[in-house]
């Protein structure tokens, strides 16, 4: 029997490309378009955004990929590399940062859940406490659901990734089949004004594209999965593609739609008024009805990660013992109370704060920037030793040495471009990580 049901769980290429792209493609996808606009990025630079954080998430795909081949007894999680190339207290603040970001993306998927639900509740978009309120009552119902146990999410993730991937397609598909892409829109002021900088429109971009492509560190790892172990560089390249076929598709198609002026004026999710204005509140309601199933699959398999990344982090003694603590269910329930908590404190800024969704969105994006960088260190750091374990595992040496050096400037970039003064700011929140 333990045969047959290993056998029924692994995935071929085609399986394992859907599970890279389903778990990767979250929220990001509905808003970037617009959320870009609004910070005054032009369609020139957008498209120069997209192409580095194509080549810099695909080299740090491979680096994760080839961590997972060199270093497979490192299984808990990427902060792992980071304490292992740099000790504890580096591995500590690694997980910490990673833990937060998992955190704060859930901020962000409530904050952007309850905003779209404004579009058919008025009082949700009238009122902030309107929404502090729904979101608590969903924070702690979807803790007291994996306090249970509740720990396979697949049919959930099934009803998420059709809910958000129809809505997609619809989009990349009816634009351009009903004539609604204007290639005079797009070409229109395409740089900016005079004396507005690409490099400066280019790096407002890093935040909202590091955010389409948090997760991919997850679903690179899937050697366990494969049924062959050539799938995985096949599935792993071929669902890369796909996503950043569908992210370009996206934002080439959102930039031929309505003027520019109008654009960075719309509300979250830009999509769904951007294909109102295409083919009418029919469209709207599509990808509305589509971010909230996929923002609330998301929230629940979010909560999972981000309980899994202090527990597993107590279990390595990075963190303190307390948050490897299990109920009678086997969930961590200091992990996700702790989790939760933090959630709620967030989710109290929305009431003051101006543009939530997008702040949320830079601080996940800067807090996992930190993670991600000590990961290629480490992976460069390997490579330039010849490390035995990369040479045994018949890893190509100069092939390596690329990914890891790429990913590192990538990794640097990523800091550098998100703005330094921001990530200061966002480095007062490993501050507490030091008692734990």
């Amino acid at each position: 029997m333990g045969k047959n049901k290993a056998k029924d769980e692994t995935l071929g290429v085609f399986g394992l490309v859907a599970l890279i792209i389903g778990s990767t493609i979250g929220t990001g996808v509905f808003t970037t378009a617009v959320n870009m606009a609004a910070d005054g990025v032009h369609t020139g630079a957008v498209l120069i955004g997209w192409a580095v954080a194509g080549i810099g998430m695909f080299m740090l795909m491979m680096v994760f990929f080839d961590l997972n081949k060199v270093k497979p007894q490192l299984t808990n999680g990427i902060y792992s590399y980071a304490s292992e190339c740099f000790g504890h207290f580096v591995g500590l603040n690694s997980a910490w940062g990673y833990w937060l970001s998992a955190v704060i993306c859930n901020v962000a998927f409530i904050t952007l859940l309850f905003s779209t639900l404004g579009y058919f509740i008025p009082v949700f978009s009238e009122s902030s406490m309107a929404g502090l309120i729904g979101g608590s009552v969903m924070i702690w119902a979807i803790t007291g659901l994996v306090l249970k146990g509740v720990k396979d999410a697949a049919f959930v993730n099934i009803i998420t990734t059709i809910s958000k991937l129809i809505p997609l397609f619809m989009f990349i598909v009816i634009i351009p089949m009903m004539g609604k892409f204007d290639m005079g829109l797009f070409i229109d002021n395409f740089w900016g004004d005079e004396g507005e900088s690409v490099l400066d429109q280019v790096m407002s971009t890093t935040s909202y594209t590091v955010w389409s492509f948090i997760g991919v560190e997850g679903a690179v790892v899937l050697s366990a999965r494969a049924r062959k172990p050539g799938d995985v560089g096949r599935a792993s390249m071929i669902g890369f593609i796909g996503l950043l076929s569908i992210y370009l598709l996206v934002a080439v198609l959102s930039m031929g739609i309505v003027p520019y002026e109008t654009m960075k004026d719309l509300p979250n999710p830009g999509m769904a008024y951007l294909l109102e204005a295409a083919v009418g509140p029919c469209g709207a309601k599509l990808v509305n009805i589509g971010v909230i199933l996929s923002g609330t699959g998301a929230y629940l398999g979010w909560t999972i990660i981000a309980a899994e990344c202090p527990y597993t982090a107590a279990q390595q003694g990075v963190f303190t013992k307390a948050f490897a603590k299990c109920n009678r269910n086997g969930a961590p329930t200091v992990s996700l109370i702790a989790s939760g908590a933090i959630v709620q404190a967030l989710l109290i800024m929305t009431l003051v704060a101006e543009k939530a969704y997008e702040l949320f969105v830079a601080m996940g994006s800067s807090m996992i920037m930190v993670p991600y960088l000590l990961s290629a260190v480490y992976y460069m750091k390997l490579s330039m030793g010849k490390e035995r374990s990369l040479v045994a595992s018949g890893t190509n040496i100069t092939g390596a040495r690329i990914f890891a050096f790429l990913g590192t400037v990538y990794g640097i970039w990523m800091l550098y471009a998100g703005g330094l003064d921001f990530f200061l700011l966002t480095a007062i929140l490993y501050v507490p990580a030091i008692p734990v």
